[in-house]
């Protein structure tokens, strides 16, 4: 994980170029109807398609384009009407007795000048931005593209229709009775537990689910589900992307498919491909939303808007590329022929461009307003605040969203890099705005592998302030992980030290190698009990050090009991048993669950655990206290010879639960807590540190004793043997 552009998201940058399959036998030539109807002017907003009980009003940017033709579809029979007028680079007009549930696209005209970035082709019918939903799925074939594809020359011009192998957009009746959520509440930072999952991977084995319902959005917002979530403690879910997306053709060709789906079609429109109810996909999603607010889980998206599914010049013309190319999309500014691709697809979504901030923004509030989503975690964030000299914290993007009134108040988490040059910028994001923080995710790893030192691991502990305390920014500005959707799940970081992914099909080339993991002494699944019960304390370990640590915690779905992908560290491609999550736990797995709910229940009721302001480690003069406090295994404070001593492998994290909480100088009044961790192969003695407020530590918790129970008290001054590669927590008592 050297290189931090390619650390995520990798079968973005090992994927070949999309082809599709063989054409499928000649359909019969649909019904073409072009008229005039009665259509009316219209407006030139709101952008998509908007049905107001009377008839529906169709609105479409482009810059370039000549002519819109909104096409209506009624089985094979295609209505094709122009749009009247044309207002501020709007294509606009309304059509009476237009309705919800109407099938429709467009077909936009304009010069085909690829050297000058215009890849007009109204052979092509194009998905609406803006639409709410969207029905069928595409069809892989030559006529998607718009040019030749059987020439692999992008400047020919491609005739045939692509009508009948396109999905469709449909209008929509927004209206949904949210009145049935009660009494929805912010999840503050502070109590923030972020679960990472993904909607269909985590039902679709689940036997509380029924069988109809699993792999949906019904299934996710069903009784037993939201209930699991809850049980654990988690605040807030992290879906993996649900905005339409496509199946990459190199995929389908190999029977696999884009399990992940970082490859956006739609931003307003939720796939439906996990709808239990496809034509009422919207409403399901809804109520998916809504049932899971009730148990006081927020709901976060992982969003995509850094490029789309069309590829480079040699990609399909689905929608952005056949309506506006040239403002979309970033181009090659002597070339324009070709893209800037920043994300490693092909494409790279031109943020610089007023009309593209629009349909993002407009995107965000579609979805925080109308959908009553809590917060968006922005895939290669980093694209989004580029402009065209690169990253700018100030850039368009970031301070339209900075401003916005309600897109200021969601949680906002960045992915803070990208493919492309300065990309890596994680604590480069404005206030207001958090961010994935591998940093942690990567010393953490290595601590418990023994290959970073106590001095790289304290300030992960301490919320990264060297990273993020800036401008005011708080400590839940550091998303703290240790796995994630890419990646090894954690039970996997403890068995494996290569990738293990022949099944995706690319020869085990696809995927990072350095994935910091240690096999604890054989590869894979073994029977050797000493092995078996080193890895459950070092899964143990890693989940208390993410949930122990000062940040935003976010647990990977399925660690909390050791779920495995075999040793897959790149399963973006695998809909099936390697990436769902198994409900059968053996006794390990139930022990390591009830495990994670202590830590969560600890980090609940302890709010020194979970500090906003970010930890100075200096002593307050005026309220006689230090808020953090280093303490060697002599049980003194740590030296500078300590910390520049490689050696030292296990210290510890004395948090004062007197010190202010906030910019009010008063004492607070919550548990002084001794977090120690150790590192090292072999036993540790450790004087636990005698303090002025308090007499004895109570155990409150130790890797090694998994089930233990706390209440025992030790002495302050007392020596407690610290077992190897454990992490302890005692709270101070009177």
């Amino acid at each position: 994980m050297t290189d931090k552009t390619d650390v995520l998201e990798s079968p973005k940058t090992t994927q070949p170029e999309a082809k599709p399959a063989a054409a499928p036998p000649p359909r019969p030539a649909p019904e073409i109807i072009t008229e005039a109807s009665n259509v009316c002017e219209g407006l030139p907003y709101p952008l998509g398609a908007c049905w107001d009980g009377a008839g529906t009003n169709f609105a479409l940017f482009s810059a370039n384009a000549t002519k819109v033709e909104v096409c209506l579809f009624d089985g094979d029979k295609e209505r094709r009407i122009e749009l009247p007028e044309y207002t501020d680079e709007v294509f606009h007009g309304y059509i009476p007795d237009v309705g919800p549930g109407t099938f429709y696209g467009y077909r936009v005209y304009g010069p085909y000048e690829p050297e000058n970035g215009h890849r007009f082709n109204h052979n092509k019918l194009l998905l609406d931005p803006y639409a709410r939903a969207h029905a069928g799925s595409l069809k892989w074939d030559p006529a998607v593209f718009g040019y030749k594809m059987e020439s692999g020359d992008d400047t020919t011009f491609d005739e045939r229709d692509s009508a009948p192998f396109m999905p469709k957009c449909v209008v929509v009746d927004a209206g949904f009775d949210w009145r049935g959520e009660p009494g929805r509440k912010f999840v503050p930072w502070d109590q923030t537990i972020i679960y990472e999952t993904h909607v269909k991977g985590f039902t679709k084995l689940h036997p509380g689910v029924p069988e109809d319902l699993r792999g949906t959005y019904a299934g996710f917002g069903s009784q037993a589900v939201v209930d699991y979530i809850a049980s654990l403690g988690i605040t807030a879910v992290e879906l993996l992307p649900i905005h339409t997306f496509v199946d990459d053709s190199y995929l389908l060709e190999k029977k696999l498919v884009n399990y992940w789906g970082y490859n956006t079609i739609g931003f307003f429109a939720p796939d439906p491909r996990y709808a239990a109810d496809v034509p009422n996909s919207l409403r399901e999603f809804k109520e998916m939303v809504s049932r899971l607010h009730e148990a006081g889980i927020a709901v976060i998206l992982d969003v995509v808007y850094n490029h789309t599914a069309e590829g480079n010049e040699l990609g399909p013309t689905l929608s952005f590329k056949g309506i506006d190319n040239a403002s979309y999309y970033r181009l090659l500014p002597d070339k324009k022929r070709y893209y800037i691709n920043d994300t490693g697809t092909g494409n790279t979504v031109n943020l610089s461009h007023p009309r593209v901030i629009q349909m993002v923004t407009d995107s965000l509030r579609y979805w925080a307003g109308e959908m009553h989503i809590d917060g968006f975690r922005f895939d290669l964030g980093t694209i989004l605040a580029r402009e065209t000299y690169g990253f700018d914290e100030q850039s368009g993007f970031l301070k339209a969203v900075n401003q916005d009134p309600l897109l200021s108040s969601v949680k906002l988490i960045a992915e803070p890099w990208d493919c492309g040059p300065g990309g890596y910028q994680v604590g480069g994001f404005p206030p207001g705005w958090a961010e994935w923080n591998d940093k942690f995710r990567d010393t953490v790893r290595d601590y418990w592998r023994a290959e970073a030192p106590a001095s790289a691991l304290a300030p992960r502990l301490a919320a990264s302030g060297d990273v993020f305390n800036r401008q005011g920014r708080r400590a839940w500005s550091s998303v703290n992980f240790i796995t994630a959707h890419d990646g090894f799940t954690l039970n996997d970081w403890a068995s494996y030290n290569e990738k293990h992914n022949i099944a995706n099909g690319e020869d085990n080339k696809d995927g990072h190698s350095d994935n910091r993991s240690w096999n604890c002494g054989a590869e894979g699944p073994t029977e050797d009990e000493a092995i078996l019960e080193l890895r459950e304390r070092q899964k143990r370990n890693m989940l208390s050090t993410l949930l122990l640590a000062q940040g935003t915690p976010m647990l990977l779905a399925g660690d909390e009991f050791g779920r495995t992908q075999q040793g897959n560290n790149n399963a973006y491609c695998q809909d099936n048993e390697i990436s769902w999550v198994h409900w059968d736990h053996d006794d390990a797995a139930k022990d390591l669950l009830e495990f994670t709910k202590r830590l969560i229940t600890v980090r609940r009721e302890c709010p020194t655990l979970r500090r906003s302001r970010f930890l100075q480690g200096q002593y307050d003069e005026e309220l006689g206290v230090c808020d953090v406090t280093w303490i060697n295994a002599n049980g003194g404070p740590m030296q500078e010879e300590h910390w520049q001593d490689g050696n030292v492998k296990c210290f510890g994290m004395l948090l004062d639960g007197r010190a202010r909480k906030t910019g009010i100088r008063r004492i607070a009044e919550d548990e002084t807590v001794l977090l120690i961790t150790n590192s090292f192969d072999g036993l540790v003695e450790f004087t636990l540190p005698e303090v002025s407020h308090g007499s004895q530590w109570q155990l409150l918790l130790d890797t090694n004793i998994p089930d233990g129970k706390p209440g025992e008290a030790f002495a302050c001054g007392s020596k407690y043997q610290v077992t190897a590669r454990s992490v302890l927590l005692f709270g101070l008592k009177d």
